[in-house]
């Protein structure tokens, strides 16, 4: 086995995750690059999520994606062997974001595991990311169930492919250091300490976590037997309650998940007094806008107000691609619509257009790429200024009251 698995805690198609990415496609030089749709198969805009992720690599690595559909378990014959077809010419196969228990009943019992290994035994590359990356162990959270629909915790058998190739009986454990949760604790893909430790109670004695944090990846190198971290944050090994943690950059030896001595461990301080690590990406954005925007504000500078504003804009713009469902994208939109009203209040249209004619160009560009929610919003967030536009043949145009 030669070939590169790629475990993505989040981020896939996000700015922060381009360079990886390139570095990665490097490896498969020219080979095909396919997109497997499994994880979103059940979601309605499904098409419109497929087509932003072939956008996304197109635009930021150069690099052309076929997608295979598999959207549900195809049909025995020619269904079934064409798709399986188009994914083992694949030198680059990637997966992302979705529900992790709807694509392990499409995967399951089905030959699709098994070409997943060939890939990787021809030295290709597999990129599991989020939804994906969680069914690769030898068990899978089932995150909607659990944080979503209050089911009590529990594990669902994995595809264990993560053990085949590695030799090691891991569980992947995905957006491991997420805190959208704010004052409540979302780590460990939502479930929290409590939750992930009665679940890591009731895994067998050999089995133990692999947490990979947002806007992240470990890149498991199958033939030299090490696993780098790129990104922006960090690889954890969790067994028994214990941890250890290893940030971007580091390269480990694969035997290192096979103890954790006493000595190089650390605890997990409670959620109540852990140090939130660093905001990155678009609440990173959001934050410091925001801020500049209030100190503009205050000092009764409208240029400075437009500059914060267009500045979160262009966040905006930047993180329009981005396939992972998160409450930073409505965070974003919040505070822009709260930015416009108030400067609306103390500042003309004279001010303030370039900063309209951005939302404008941004809000036709979310209609191109089917993005209706974040069109809407955007709509809303110029109506609530003053600001009424109008769809004409020759494109938007704008008038403030």
């Amino acid at each position: 086995m030669s070939g590169l698995l790629v475990i993505m805690g989040s981020g896939e198609t996000a700015p922060t995750m381009v360079k990886p990415h390139r570095e990665i496609f490097r490896r498969c030089g020219d080979r095909p690059a396919v997109l497997l749709d499994t994880p979103y198969g059940f979601q309605e805009n499904a098409d419109d999520i497929s087509a932003k992720a072939v956008k996304y690599f197109a635009d930021s690595t150069g690099r052309a994606l076929s997608v295979v559909s598999w959207r549900s378990t195809p049909a025995a014959g020619l269904p079934l062997e064409r798709a399986l077809s188009g994914l083992r010419e694949a030198g680059w196969l990637f997966a992302g974001p979705g529900s992790p228990t709807y694509a392990l009943r499409q995967w399951s019992e089905t030959p699709l595991p098994g070409v997943l290994a060939e890939v990787l035994a021809a030295d290709g590359v597999v990129c599991f990311a989020s939804a994906a990356a969680l069914t690769l162990g030898s068990h899978t959270i089932p995150v909607y169930e659990i944080y979503k629909a209050g089911a009590d915790p529990h594990w669902v058998p994995g595809l264990d492919l993560f053990r085949q190739v590695t030799g090691l009986p891991a569980v992947l454990v995905p957006h491991y250091d997420n805190a959208e949760g704010g004052h409540h604790d979302t780590r460990f893909c939502y479930l929290g300490e409590r939750r992930l430790a009665r679940l890591e109670a009731l895994l067998p004695p050999e089995a133990f976590i692999i947490g990979v944090d947002e806007h992240t990846a470990g890149l498991f190198d199958l033939g030299a037997r090490t696993v780098t971290v790129v990104g922006n944050g960090g690889l954890t090994l969790r067994r028994g309650g214990r941890s250890q943690r290893w940030p971007a950059g580091t390269t480990l030896p694969f035997p290192v998940f096979t103890g954790l001595p006493e000595a190089d461990v650390t605890p997990e301080a409670p959620a109540a007094v852990r140090e939130q690590p660093p905001l990155t990406s678009l609440a990173a954005s959001t934050q410091t806008a925001t801020a500049r925007f209030d100190a503009c504000l205050a000092a009764r500078d409208p240029d400075g107000c437009v500059a914060a504003a267009l500045e979160l804009e262009q966040a905006l713009q930047d993180w329009i691609a981005d396939t992972d469902v998160s409450d930073e994208r409505e965070q974003a939109r919040a505070a822009l619509r709260g930015m416009l009203v108030r400067l609306g209040s103390f500042a003309g249209p004279d001010r303030f257009g370039p900063l309209v004619t951005a939302l404008v160009a941004l809000r036709t560009e979310a209609r191109e790429a089917k993005n209706w929610a974040l069109s809407d919003s955007l709509r809303d967030v110029l109506a609530g200024a003053g600001v009424t536009i109008r769809d004409t043949p020759s494109g938007p145009a704008w008038s403030a009251r």
